[in-house]
């Protein structure tokens, strides 16, 4: 009598047959184990939406996941069960949603840029225009290129 292939090996073996990257095969694997562990071992056929609830809030609320980890998990168990098991789940609702970062990019433009390096010594000023590889005399130059170009 064959056997099927444990819950695990099937995962990975859809994800192989839908062309996924390894990278997305192995996270895909590995938030699925951690969702069987957290529910004692339970297969996910026994589970349903309420325990993906409870698997996600834990990501967010305990373990203090990221936004886009936690979404990680979701289509990670998505996958699983419709594309693995061929389960329709019911909408998943009440997910206590990880917060997204407030962190902003420190972008000047270029009119900033120019204006923070004018305040600094010359000898700063070049270190700083190197190391951020702003180019100051490249708008020079190539305003003298585009001159010899028109000519």
């Amino acid at each position: 009598m064959e056997q099927k292939p444990k819950l695990l090996d099937q995962v990975r073996a859809v994800a192989r047959a839908r062309h996924l990257s390894h990278k997305t095969e192995d996270v895909y694997h590995n938030f699925i184990k951690r969702f069987i562990l957290f529910h004692d071992k339970r297969h996910p056929k026994e589970m349903g939406a309420e325990e993906i609830t409870a698997f996600l809030t834990h990501l967010a609320v305990k373990e203090n996941v990221s936004a886009s980890t936690q979404n990680q998990a979701f289509y990670s168990l998505l996958f699983l069960y419709r594309d693995v098991l061929k389960i329709n789940l019911s909408h998943i609702e009440g997910v206590v949603r990880a917060k997204r970062s407030e962190h902003l990019p420190a972008v000047f433009t270029q009119r900033e840029a120019k204006a923070i390096l004018e305040n600094l010594s010359d000898t700063r000023r070049r270190s700083y225009a190197t190391s951020l590889h702003l180019g100051i005399n490249n708008s020079k130059s190539s305003s003298r290129r585009n001159e010899t170009c028109r000519n």
